[in-house]
Parts: structure tokens; sequence; C-alpha cells
């Protein structure tokens, strides 16, 4: 066969695999627009046992489409004292499982299949009147571009089945596996994601493209790189969230590298997991992280023991050097920059809040003082960051300033004003009533814990969503975050009536925990109300905010 336009074929596999990363991508972020509070109640409730962890951990990834996505929302659990570590190498370890099994079922295409998740994408998206049914279009629409990029990676790859020059570099490949699992590794934290890396792989053997022992030891890399995913994203995490995410970088990494010596070294037929090439790949792929996972969740335990004695604290330089300040006095000259000087303060403050918001919640559970002593000097220190701010931007309003930025300066101290109000509600009321319950010895009724909990998860995700609108300004981010308004509001007196009817049946537990059951769910919906408002200038800008109200807009 004629050597084929190299320059062409790389613009095309370039592009197909392109398209594979974003529609994964698609996929996963619709999933967590639409269902992040769902998942992260369904993580915490699977904490009773490992098996029922292993397994919400898998259904998690299968959504998510990502397994990395999953150690993520883990590790902050466990940050928070929700989850014990072991539990959460539970969740991690059927997470991998889940994110293997995805790519088995995006490798099961029928030809309607596209025009019709295309189609009803689209509609979906288009005429949603809510966020849930717009972000189930977006999946359906990511799930069928992932199915039309892997069609372009098989119409592009076809002309090199026969090409002498890209046999030679395959048969390198499938001598060398050493170059073929780093190759693998590199790709899969290239694109943060393995689900696209072994289906893009997989894709190359069935096009008789990739030699089967080369596809294996960049499929077991693609499972060495994606564990570091997690491991680079929580660096800045508490030590007992890094414990969790680098144990399961030793195992699955670990057994990774392991078993690509075993099979480069021994010979061993992969016949026995299937019929094809390309079958025997995922399925070794499936095979491994499910067998990590039943070899491995009798002992997260004792895998948690000695990555405790492995990692010590790691002393912070932060608690004697201080956390540099963004305000630059120097700046006031120049406004645009002084701006967003102020600005950047308050994301630092908004993100102190977050914390606070994070740990306050394991209080309510069991008491300690330490938690409690930290999440009363962030309190401090979001105290001392809003009068700062307060200052620097009233220095910055007694300089000469344009009409749009004496605004920006406007909404700025409002938010940093919100804030502060919201730290305030965190500490010391919330923590305060946790104390109380704490020193009256009584403690909520299971259904009553279960209602705050999820309440507590739903605020948080807001006020996640929050900083993100305010560090993109993104209108349709903001726009979701006026529609979650409502809905808290909503949830919140469904909740106060459930709890008036339990005290009603006379629960002994309720009728002991009333008053800080009620001031709970109240504190928390005002901390939304109060991360709610950072939407408001961008609506009122972009026309979607009339009279307090969402405007009423199909798309």
């Amino acid at each position: 066969m004629d050597t084929p336009n190299l320059p062409l074929f790389f613009l095309h596999i370039a592009g197909a695999a392109a398209l594979l990363i974003w529609s994964v991508r698609l996929v996963r972020t619709g999933t967590e627009r639409a269902f992040t509070v769902q998942l992260r109640r369904w993580l915490r409730w699977s904490s009773r046992s490992r098996i029922l962890a292993a397994s919400t951990g898998f259904g998690t990834a299968v959504l998510l489409q990502s397994s990395t996505a999953v150690a993520i929302m883990v590790s902050k659990f466990v940050s928070s004292g929700s989850i014990v570590p072991a539990v959460g190498l539970a969740i991690l370890l059927g997470a991998d499982v889940g994110s293997a099994a995805v790519a088995q079922l995006l490798l099961l295409k029928q030809a309607f299949l596209v025009p019709l998740l295309l189609l009803l994408g689209v509609g979906l998206f288009l005429r949603g009147q809510n966020r849930v049914v717009r972000q189930t279009g977006r999946i359906l629409i990511g799930l069928a571009l992932i199915f039309v990029s892997l069609d372009m990676i098989r119409a592009a790859t076809a002309p090199l089945v026969d090409s002498q020059g890209a046999g030679a570099v395959m048969a390198y490949l499938a001598q060398d596996t050493v170059t073929a699992f780093i190759i693998g590794a590199l790709f899969a934290w290239v694109v943060h994601s393995s689900v696209a890396a072994v289906l893009l792989f997989v894709t190359l053997v069935a096009q008789g493209l990739l030699p089967l022992s080369a596809a294996t030891a960049m499929v077991l890399g693609a499972n060495f790189g994606a564990t570091f995913i997690a491991y680079v994203l929580t660096l800045a995490a508490p030590i007992e969230s890094r414990r969790m995410i680098m144990s399961n970088v030793a195992l699955r990494g670990g057994g990774a590298l392991l078993l690509v010596v075993i099979l480069a070294s021994q010979d061993v037929p992969l016949t026995w997991l299937g019929q094809t090439p390309a079958v025997q790949v995922i399925n070794l792929h499936l095979v491994f992280n499910l067998g990590l996972a039943l070899l491995a969740l009798p002992f997260t335990g004792l895998a948690m023991q000695i990555a405790t004695h492995l990692m010590q604290p790691r002393l912070d330089p932060a608690t004697h050097t201080g956390r540099a300040s963004a305000l630059d006095e120097v700046a006031i000259a120049v406004p645009e920059r002084a701006l967003a000087c102020a600005a950047r303060e308050i994301m630092h403050t908004g993100e102190a809040v977050e914390a606070m918001l994070r740990q306050v919640s394991g209080l309510f559970l069991q008491w300690d003082d330490s938690i409690a002593a930290a999440i009363s000097a962030d309190e401090k220190r979001a105290r001392k960051m809003h009068l700062d701010i307060k200052l620097y931007l009233a220095k910055l309003n007694r300089a000469e300033m344009s009409e749009e930025a004496s605004a920006s300066s406007m909404e700025l101290s409002t938010t940093a004003a919100n804030l502060w109000a919201a730290a305030e509600i965190v500490s010391p009321k919330l923590s305060g009533l946790a104390q109380r319950l704490n020193a009256e010895g009584v403690q909520f009724s299971d259904q009553g814990w279960a209602e705050i909990s999820d309440f507590h998860d739903h605020v948080l995700a807001n006020v996640q969503l929050a900083l993100n609108v305010m560090m993109t300004q993104n209108p349709d981010d903001a726009r979701a975050l006026i529609e979650e308004k409502d809905a808290i509001r909503e949830i919140e007196k469904r909740l106060q009536h459930q709890h008036l009817t339990r005290l009603h049946d006379g629960l002994t537990e309720s009728i002991e925990t009333s008053n800080i059951h009620q001031e709970v769910l109240r504190g928390l919906k005002q901390i939304n109300t109060l991360f709610t408002a950072i939407a408001h200038p961008i609506l009122s800008e972009t026309g979607d905010l009339l009279s307090s109200r969402l405007a009423d807009r199909a798309d």
C-alpha cells in the first residue's frame, strides 16, 4: 500500500481523539451538574460496609465515566470526617471497576444509537425547562459523540492497516512493552481520562493496527497513569485524604506495573479472555480492576494503617509564614488591577468559608475540640480578610474611577460582606449548635440526621458552584445557581414539615433536638442565599434576572 498522507492522517487522528476526550468530559460534567447532590448522598450512605462502598463507587463511576471524579468527591468526605479512609479506599476500588465497565459499555454500539441519542439529547437540552433535564440532554449528546469519535478513529486508521511504516512502528511497540506501558500512562495522564485512553487503544487493536502485546501494555499503562491524576489534584488536601489516594495509587498503579511485567516475561495466553485481540484487551482491563478490588477489599484497613505509618503529617509552611494577601496597595493607582486584586482576595474568603462549612458537619456526629478550634481560626481569618477588603475598596473608591469600575467595586463590597456573613453563620452559629448538642448529650434521630446531611450536601454543592461562578462569570452556571436557590427554599420547607411531623408522632430524639434541628436547617438555607447572591450581577447584566427572578428562557 502507498504511504498515506501523514499530515492529513495525524490531523484526522488528533481531531477524533480530541472529540473523544471532549465527549467523555461532556458526559461527566453533565452528570456532575445534574446529579452531584444525589451522588454525594449516595456515597455517604455507602459507608455502612465495604462491599456496599465498593458497589456505590462502581455505580458512581459508571454515571460519571471517571474514577478520578469519584476520588475527588470521596476525598472531601474523608477530609470532613463523614467517611473513614478505609471505606473511602473501598469506594475507590469499586470506582476503578466502574471506570473499566464504562469502557465495555461504550464499545457496544448499535447503528440506530447515535441518531437516537442526538435527537433526544438536543431536544432535551434546547427545550428542557430545568437544569436536570437540560443536563440529561448534555449527557446523551456526549454519549452520541463518543460513538462518533470512535467511528472517526476507525475511519482514520483504516488506511494504515496495510502500511509498512505503521506496521514497523507497531511491531517495535510489540517488542518494547516498557515503551508501550509508558505511552499508555502518559496518554491517560495528558487526557485526564483512562476511559478515553482505553477506548482509543482498543479501537486501534480492533482495526488490526496495534498488536495485542503492545495494547495490553498500553492499557495497563493507562491504569497506572490514571491513578496519579487524583493524586496530583489532591496534593493540597488533608493528610487523611492523601493517604487514601496514595493507597489507591499503590494498589492499582503497582498492580498494573506488576501485571505488565508478568505478561512480558511469562508469555501468558489471553485467549481465555475472548476470541479477538480487541475483546481480550478490553476484558483484561475489566478483569484486572475487578480482581484487584476483590483481593484488596478485605485489606483496606491494613492498607490505610501502612499508609498512616509511611505518610506522616507534613509541616505546613503557611502556619508560620501566613498566606500572602492579594490586596496590592500599589495597584490602587490602576483601578482595574485593584479590582482584580480585591476579587482574588474575596475568592480566598469564599474558599475559607467553604472549608469551614465542609468541616462543621462532622461536629454534629462527634464533637472534636481541635476541629472546632480550626473552624474558629478560619472564621477569624475570614473576618480579617473581610475588613481588609472593605478598607482596600474604600481607598479605591476615593480615587477617580469610571462608572463601570465604581459599580464593580460596589458589587465586590457586597459579595465580601455576604461571604463574611456566611462565615459567621458557620462559626459561631452552626459550630455552637453542634457544641450544644454534645453538651446536652443528645443526638438527632436517624431520619433527622439523614435529612440534615443531605441538605448540607446540597448547600455545599451550591457553595462550590457559586465560587465557580465568581471565578468564571459564566451566565449558564449563574442561572443554575439561582434556580437552586428556589429548590433549596422548597427543600427546607419540606424538611421543617417532616421534622414537625416526627414531633407530632412523639419521637424522643426529635423532641430533644427540635430547636437545634430547625436552627441548623435555617442556618444552611441562609448560607445558600448569601452565596447565591454572587450570581445576581452577572444575570442582571445579561438580562436573565428580572425583579429578583429568572427571566423565562427556553435555552
